[in-house]
């Protein structure tokens, strides 16, 4: 089974939102030296715990300084921007890196009401049309002639040439799945959003719905989970309590920084806060690279999956450096 990344780009207290940036440049270059197949950033905004609100421009400064691992977003929320100008960038970034990008795009905001309107004021119900930005991005992408009664049809997507990107359907519910199936592209389901809430019905739906197209003649499926692998047990449960404490911040409705494990240690909780904690510590898959792989390839055999997609938090780069290393090391990668 193929691990790959995701990399949201965590900001930790003392440090700034521009160190958490150049660190997923190094995340990349470490993690194509452990072999990873792809690495995914992601689009978030008017956040102080996730700072990568730009993945098309960090792609290109990670595509630019590695050689083989595949480069993508997971994703870019369409619904904020022109189909033709995400196609015209992903077309640059194809580029930079021929046969190594990935397009995934999503319909959520990925951000607050008001901070999805700054983005775009001109918004009009853009979310409602996102089955037909997918359709004709799809076209732009590929570098394949739009329908003759589109009224875009004479526009290309520059720059053209031989590849192209591979998109991908980004979600955690039913709609994502099915219009993956409909669009016969892949489609990946955020399993970290909810801790696997819904994951069988959606990979259900999206294989059962499938329609083959030329590039993808059959389903193409994967999940992203949450992981953390340490030297020992012990210090993989001692690195989340900073996951634990951003956790019930979060369903507080605060997006601050990442703060040290010792510094989680030593906070109060009520009980609906510790209810969250154990709800998290039950479902996490943290341990040794050996303990977290085993959790990881189980959880690929259920779900009948070719591939999973890593994503880790840690108050130290090191930790999460390191967590990436053990897990790649277990599975024979490197």
């Amino acid at each position: 089974m193929k691990l790959s990344v995701l990399d949201q780009s965590p900001a930790s207290q003392g440090s700034t939102a521009a160190d958490a940036v150049a660190e997923s440049v190094q995340l990349a270059r470490h993690c194509e030296r452990l072999n990873y197949h792809r690495y995914w950033v992601s689009e978030h905004h008017n956040s102080d715990s996730i700072v990568g609100t730009a993945p098309e421009v960090l792609m290109a400064a990670i595509a630019a300084t590695t050689q083989r691992i595949r480069v993508g977003s997971a994703g870019v929320m369409l619904p904020h921007y022109s189909a033709l100008k995400v196609a015209e960038q992903f077309r640059v970034l194809e580029a930079i890196a021929p046969g190594r990008i990935d397009l995934g795009i999503g319909r959520a905001p990925g951000s607050d009401r008001l901070t999805a309107y700054a983005l775009n004021p001109s918004d009009d119900g853009m979310a409602d049309q996102f089955p037909q930005q997918v359709r004709t991005l799809q076209h732009w992408v590929a570098g394949e002639p739009l329908p003759e009664a589109h009224p875009f049809r004479n526009i290309t997507a520059h720059p053209t040439g031989p590849t192209s990107p591979e998109m991908w359907i980004l979600g955690s519910s039913d709609y994502g799945a099915q219009l993956a199936a409909h669009f016969g592209l892949p489609y990946a389901f955020a399993y970290f959003f909810s801790e696997g809430r819904g994951v069988e019905q959606a990979l259900q739906l999206y294989r059962q719905n499938y329609r083959p197209s030329p590039r993808y003649p059959a389903p193409v499926p994967t999940i992203c989970v949450w992981a953390l692998a340490a030297d020992t047990e012990q210090e993989a449960r001692h690195l989340l309590k900073t996951r634990e404490h951003w956790r019930v911040g979060f369903e507080q409705g605060l997006r601050l920084p990442l703060i040290s494990p010792e510094e989680a240690d030593r906070q109060s909780y009520g009980e609906a806060d510790l209810a969250r904690i154990a709800s998290v510590r039950s479902k996490a898959l943290v341990g040794t690279g050996e303990q977290v792989l085993e959790k990881i390839s189980v959880l690929g055999q259920q779900l009948g999956l070719d591939e999973i997609v890593i994503n880790t938090w840690a108050f130290d780069p090191m930790a999460r450096r390191r967590s990436y290393e053990l897990i790649a090391k277990a599975a024979g990668m490197v």
